[in-house]
């Protein structure tokens, strides 16, 4: 089993297309509307939103696209969480590819990314119904520090914010 991880480049735009709409999909279609799933994927996933947002990385499993990471920082950040902060917007894998480690593995290198710019907290946004995803941050040693609105399509929904302190 080999785990690599890769910087998205613009080249690499239409691949991250992909692999979002598939992810999501996989992650979210069966608790939502086809209307507004393709009014948030449309406006979260277009090409322009990609090339022009914060940093992405792939995961590769034995060579095989697996997932990716979102990460922002200072002004890209979706809340105003100031400077010391960096955002974890995406954390998507595959559903072949789960169990396997690679979120874990992406977290990690959202951690490392967060030290290396001298960030005192790293925090994300996640969906109240995504009980997997919540357990797992948890687990993680994240914590809840809040809550935001999230729009899908035009349906309202909470998403918690969990935050991880550095010392």
């Amino acid at each position: 089993m080999t785990i690599n991880i890769k910087k998205c480049t613009l080249e690499d735009s239409r691949k991250l297309q992909e692999i979002s709409y598939e992810t999501f999909n996989e992650t979210f279609k069966h608790q939502n509307s086809p209307e507004n799933m393709n009014a948030y994927l449309e406006r979260a996933f277009n090409l322009k939103q990609l090339e022009n947002s914060s940093q992405f990385f792939f995961v590769f499993f034995n060579n095989e696209g697996a997932g990716y990471l979102k990460v922002n920082t200072n002004d890209a950040q979706s809340e105003e969480m100031g400077d010391e902060s960096l955002e974890i917007e995406r954390i998507y894998i595959k559903n072949k590819f789960q169990k396997h480690g690679l979120g874990k593995y992406l977290l990690n290198k959202a951690m490392e990314i967060a030290m290396e710019r001298n960030k005192k907290k790293i925090w994300l946004g996640v969906w109240e119904k995504n009980e997997n995803a919540i357990a797992f941050y948890k687990k993680m040693g994240f914590v809840q520090t809040g809550a935001h609105s999230f729009y899908m399509g035009d349906e309202e929904q909470m998403d918690f914010i969990l935050t991880k302190t550095f010392i």
